[in-house]
């Protein structure tokens, strides 16, 4: 009798709980999970997703170890594959959280973080928890970071705390978007980086120069629908062709002027016909262009649409070029480093008013870093337009580098009709850029950004000769910055004479040893208020000892800011730079000519009293560093 009794309870607790679930299902239906069944996969109390099966192989409420368990339902999405939601239902509220959450069994809430134990080693996992009835229901959302066993509550981008269920893409962002979760997302970009690298070297047999032409090319592709839908039905022979058709259709599809969609597809087309690419192998029946497209669209393009401010494109090539050997060298390319690009942008106070130009935009770092700051104080559609569509100016010489801006400002839909192909001492551009109009009229450009190949020997032109030639190109009044080898900032020159009769030098900071890591150059940032000679302001220059950032060193990765630090030292930096502070150690208001040392080292008090040995130690490396890498590589943003 006692046993009839608790089965008829049982069966009544399964019965109220498929209301439960019916519940959910309507919700789910209602936002849209169930309109794209390509786009978003619902599936209930089992799963497809062979990394989501063997995670749930041994998940069992019940404690054993030994059986598979699944939650009622298990969301995924091909555009953000490292995410799973997953939802417990139970009929009562009573039954939705326990004290202790150790009874998974028995609470929606427990049991839904029992199983995002399991399947945070694979993935980030939004837990939602539901309990009650259309009458009267109770949710929880939570979140579970890839790698780690802790879980918090669920929050939207605003700070906001997510209490009920939303539309996919919603919650997606908010788990993008977890500062946890952003930074296992770029390891495991840096680590993809790596694979890729060898994958293409090996199976592919590209150069270095080819390599970062094919993700670019590949993310340009995979931008278009269409492209993204069927790439995986064509035979290897006819996946190249359909692929560069993707990439000029983008191209077209983004009102690039007619003249540049030529300089634009060219570089690809050597992608293209590259042999390997189109043969279908064992291994790899589709072919190796097919393997690298599925590898950038599970790996990569969820980078594309959830982190619009990382510089995507840049970042591989950076990558690619750590990772190179051979050629890679010859490329003569060291692309800055993404905090220095931000550095720039908060440097200049950029805002919604500006005009931006970098006259040797390399992958366009240093614009997709400004546009996001000035992103940052536009209030309406219009003026994020503008931005985008008229306030970002470029050139590159190289075909390849010039390609790769364009691709990068393409992805992001901003700025791609303002970069100019040559050098940027030709005078049509030249013009172009002094000449620049928009909706508003006549826009000159307000701030100018540049890092300058660096000089290999005394034939080639002075890195000064390029910061001259952008200040040249500013508004009257504009602010000019350049990262250039701290010998610049030393040595006498004509080109330091040049600036000071039509510029005023405002700042110049002594950056860290390191930070063009591998390469052993020690650089200086310069600014510059252009249009006004330095005598005829006849006010003393800030000098910033900027020599520790709080990146180190760590193997494969590169310098990284390991203890999140560095946020600390560019608000200091920048905050004392506006505020033109002086502090003994730190930084000093010096009236130089062109004749004087242009370093903050040569005018700087020292506060003795804070000394000690490992300062001494940092001197002297310093010192080393500086005298060993005063001939520097040739240098490109």
């Amino acid at each position: 009798m006692c046993g009839c009794s608790a089965l008829s309870h049982y069966g009544l607790r399964v019965a109220n709980e498929r209301i439960t679930e019916d519940l959910t299902d309507s919700i789910l239906r209602h936002l849209g999970y169930y309109d794209d069944e390509t786009a978003i996969l619902v599936e209930k109390q089992q799963s497809a997703i062979a990394a989501i099966r063997t995670a749930l192989s041994k998940a069992s409420k019940r404690g054993s170890g030994k059986a598979a368990g699944y939650p009622e339902f298990i969301i995924t999405a091909p555009s953000a594959p490292d995410i799973a939601i997953i939802i417990e239902c139970k009929a009562e509220i009573s039954r939705h959280q326990s004290t202790n959450l150790d009874r998974p069994a028995d609470f929606a809430v427990d049991g839904v973080l029992h199983y995002a134990r399991h399947l945070s080693p694979t993935h980030t996992v939004v837990s939602v928890a539901v309990s009650g009835s259309p009458a009267a229901s109770k949710w929880s959302l939570f979140l579970t970071p890839k790698g780690s066993e802790v879980h918090r509550s669920l929050v939207a981008p605003t700070g906001a705390e997510i209490e009920e269920l939303v539309p996919m893409s919603d919650l997606i962002v908010a788990a993008a978007f977890d500062p946890t979760v952003q930074r296992q997302r770029e390891r495991d970009l840096i680590s993809f980086s790596q694979q890729l690298h060898v994958f293409m070297r090996d199976e592919a047999e590209m150069t270095e120069q080819e390599k970062p032409l094919a993700v670019a090319g590949t993310l340009i592709a995979l931008n278009d629908p269409v492209f993204r839908k069927t790439y995986d039905v064509y035979p290897a022979k006819d996946l190249p062709g359909a692929w560069m058709q993707a990439i000029r259709k983008q191209m077209t599809e983004a009102s690039l002027l007619k003249a540049k969609i030529s300089n634009l597809v060219q570089p690809f087309t050597g992608i293209q016909v590259q042999p390997e690419l189109s043969k279908a192998t064992v291994a790899y029946p589709k072919g190796v262009l097919n393997q690298i497209v599925k590898m950038l669209a599970e790996h990569v393009l969820p980078f594309m649409t959830v982190y619009h401010d990382i510089d995507v494109v840049g970042r591989f090539y950076g990558e690619f070029l750590r990772y190179s050997g051979g050629d890679g060298k010859g490329l003569g390319i060291v692309l800055t480093p993404r905090h220095v690009t931000e550095l720039f942008a908060l440097i200049a106070n950029v805002d919604k008013t500006d005009v931006v130009v970098d006259t040797c935009a390399g992958t366009g770092g240093f614009l997709i870093s400004a546009m996001t700051e000035m992103m940052r104080t536009a209030t309406t559609e219009a003026e994020i337009a503008s931005i985008k569509g008229e306030r970002l100016l470029g050139i590159e010489q190289q075909a390849t580098m010039y390609a790769l801006a364009a691709s990068n400002m393409i992805l992001r839909g901003d700025g791609k009709s303002n970069l100019y192909q040559g050098s940027c001492f030709d005078k049509p551009n030249i013009d172009a850029i002094k000449k620049h109009h928009g909706t508003a009229g006549a826009m000159r450009p307000t701030v100018g950004m540049i890092n300058p190949p660096y000089a290999k020997s005394k034939q080639d032109l002075s890195e000064l000769r390029f910061f001259l030639n952008m200040l040249d190109m500013l508004a009257e009044g504009g602010r000019g910055i350049a990262i250039v080898p701290i010998s610049c900032a030393t040595a006498p020159s004509i080109e330091k004479s040049e600036l000071l009769k039509r510029h005023t030098l405002e700042a110049v900071m002594s950056m860290p040893p390191e930070v063009f890591a591998p390469t052993g150059v020690v650089t200086c940032i310069m600014v510059f208020t252009a249009q006004k000679p330095h005598k005829a302001s006849d006010r003393k220059t800030w000098f910033g000892y900027w020599r520790e950032d709080g990146f180190v060193k760590v193997k494969n990765l590169g310098r990284v800011d390991k203890h999140h630090t560095w946020p600390v030292f560019r608000d200091r930096w920048v905050e004392s730079w506006r505020n033109r502070e002086v502090h003994p150690g730190e930084s000093v208001m010096q009236k130089v000519t062109a004749v004087d040392e242009w370093v903050a080292e040569a005018y700087m008090e020292t506060d003795y009293s804070t000394l000690t040995e490992a300062d001494f130690e940092r001197v002297l490396l310093d010192y080393s560093l500086f005298t060993l890498g005063s001939g520097s590589p040739e240098g490109d943003e």
